[in-house]
């Protein structure tokens, strides 16, 4: 079937003199500016399905565009990849997703001849989607490791968020649109939550105006989509934005079909809390995949048999998980052939599975970093992290490899560029990569008693101490290292960390709540945004980590697993609360 078409009077065409303009901006472009772009990025080519019914798809090569593959296949739809110029211009409809960096993107479009293609296409207001970055190419330029040439279609540059207007960077999570004008795509929509995660924005202004048809707010009005004929593009992920941006994706590619909706429980107004649901996974001592849970990261019961904790199949309870209105769904590999990171073909699985079906965002822990294999090959931890993406993943966490890099970086003063953390967020951004902290509480009876930054506590230690530092574990909280919970977080921020994971070895598998003096020490600390885990008992416990808190999320796993309080529940408790969430 088509996409959407409308007449040309209700599009209206670029100018000669803006093609001109254009055409000028994207030979300086090509003239003045290199890019240092890594050599494993090209437009990917595997089409699958007859020319007249699949939807084309330019994959340039970086982040998570399996999840758009998925949906667009979930919908019933086939895919023909882009290999020539000539494939854009002869597309039905064309989908642009666009995850990493703006540099990067725009070096391939220019090397491959793609953008003077991509240009003529939209000019002759043939259907196209633009995601993410595919928004922001639209652009004149983008200040992102720039300035960067971008099409030069929409008047306007892309700038980063200023965490002097109190928001957190990158803007992640579940926000509200405000809808400008006839959208199409986004009818009945106003009132929903969609998945943003980006560190870049375009602005609306009198010069755009008439292209934007939503906005958003993140500290500031920002462009959340433009729509112009029959040309469409978005800031935020339909293609992870659960029911709500399939329908977006269905209203672009069927615009004929008709689905049941949804019935609208509440209004989205703002930026959401997120509820995340974390599965520990590994291999029993049978040899299956299995779902488990730690106390104090402990997963073995303790009966006689000492067997790993069971409690279910991965995929299955990730797509319950997602049914039942989780936001992100976050795989930790902690099997015992970790060390093999891309011979991990078990986790490589579960996630290509779970993303056929889960429309919301997968983070996947464990292994990634650079290694060497038996055969003496090395593998860097960007190649590592790239099967993960390839596979399903959305974000990847970095856990031990990251406090060594930060224990290296505030000894030295310097960052290097090869740590797992710096490789991965400048050729993915820094939204792709999460930092996975887990700190065992030490009691002081005074501030100052370590060189480490302390917190007066909230609750007295064991002997009626009144002071702690939160030293950070690597290798499973097996062993102590020489570095705070506050001063890993500070460091892993400035070395590129888009998001931190904050565990406390204390509280896990508690059900006493989260530890509230460390994950307001740590949510005060950086600008970025921090996920609180560890001891989620109760309901109760999500609205008090929210209320006392910086945290932008909250997440939780056993009392997910054994059914002990549903995620809908915490959910309708948070309502009640006065605290936003998706619903």
């Amino acid at each position: 079937m088509e996409a959407a078409t409308f007449g040309s009077s209700q599009f209206t065409n670029i100018s000669g003199s803006m093609v001109s303009r254009r055409r000028l901006l994207l030979k300086l472009h090509r003239n003045s500016i290199t890019f240092k772009s890594p050599p494993k990025f090209s437009v990917r080519a595997s089409a699958v399905g007859g020319d007249d019914s699949a939807v084309t798809l330019l994959d340039y090569g970086a982040g998570n565009v399996q999840s758009i593959r998925n949906a667009i296949r979930y919908l019933g739809l086939d895919i023909k990849d882009v290999e020539t110029p000539e494939d854009i211009l002869n597309a039905k409809r064309l989908i642009v997703p666009g995850v990493g960096a703006f540099a990067a993107m725009m070096d391939v479009l220019n090397n491959n001849g793609m953008a003077e293609a991509l240009c003529t296409y939209i000019e002759n207001d043939r259907p196209f989607l633009g995601i993410c970055l595919g928004l922001q190419l639209l652009f004149e330029s983008s200040e992102e490791n720039g300035p960067v040439r971008g099409l030069g279609l929409i008047p306007g540059v892309v700038g980063r968020f200023d965490p002097l207007n109190g928001c957190r960077v990158p803007h992640i999570g579940w926000n509200a649109l405000q809808i400008k004008k006839d959208s199409v795509i986004l009818d009945d929509i106003a009132n929903r939550h969609v998945y943003f995660v980006h560190s870049y924005r375009a602005v609306p202004s009198e010069e755009n105006k008439d292209w934007v048809s939503s906005t958003c707010n993140y500290g500031i009005d920002f462009i959340s989509s433009v729509r112009r004929g029959n040309v469409h593009a978005v800031q935020f992920h339909p293609e992870k934005s659960g029911d709500v941006g399939l329908s977006i994706l269905r209203k672009f590619l069927l615009p004929n079909s008709s689905v049941a909706k949804k019935p609208l429980e509440r209004k989205a107004t703002k930026l959401a809390k997120r509820v995340i649901a974390c599965l520990d996974v590994r291999t029993n001592d049978n040899g299956d995949l299995v779902v488990t849970k730690g106390d104090q990261y402990d997963v073995r019961e303790q009966t006689k048999d000492n067997e790993v904790r069971n409690l279910g199949k991965p995929v299955e309870l990730a797509g319950q998980y997602y049914q039942d209105g989780a936001d992100e769904v976050s795989f930790l590999n902690i099997t015992g052939f970790r060390d093999f990171p891309l011979g991990d073909l078990p986790m490589l699985q579960i996630l290509k599975h779970t993303s056929e079906n889960v429309f919301v965002p997968l983070t996947v822990g464990g292994g990634i970093r650079d290694f060497t294999d038996g055969n003496g090959r090395y593998y860097s931890s960007l190649e590592v992290a790239s099967e993960y993406f390839r596979s399903g993943a959305d974000k990847i966490s970095i856990g031990s490899d990251a406090v060594y890099a930060a224990e290296e970086y505030l000894k030295t003063g310097v960052k290097t560029g090869k740590s797992s953390l710096e490789q991965i967020s400048r050729v993915y951004g820094n939204q792709a990569v999460v930092v996975s902290i887990d700190p065992r509480r030490q009691y002081l009876t005074s501030e100052d008693e370590v060189g480490f930054k302390a917190v007066k506590l909230e609750n007295l230690g064991p002997n009626g101490e009144e002071y702690a530092w939160y030293q950070c574990t690597v290798n499973g909280g097996r062993e102590g290292r020489p570095i705070g919970a506050y001063e890993l977080a500070k460091a892993v921020e400035e070395l590129g960390a888009g998001e931190i994971l904050l565990n406390c070895i204390d509280c896990d598998g508690q059900g006493k709540g989260f530890d509230i003096d460390l994950i307001k020490l740590i949510s005060d600390a950086v600008s970025i945004p921090v996920i609180a885990s560890s001891g989620a008992g109760t309901a109760q416990h999500f609205s008090e980590v929210f209320e006392k808190t910086n945290a932008s999320a909250a997440l939780a796993a056993g009392i997910f697993h054994r059914k002990e309080v549903p995620i809908e529940s915490v959910k309708e408790h948070l309502l009640k609360q006065g605290i936003e969430v998706r619903m």
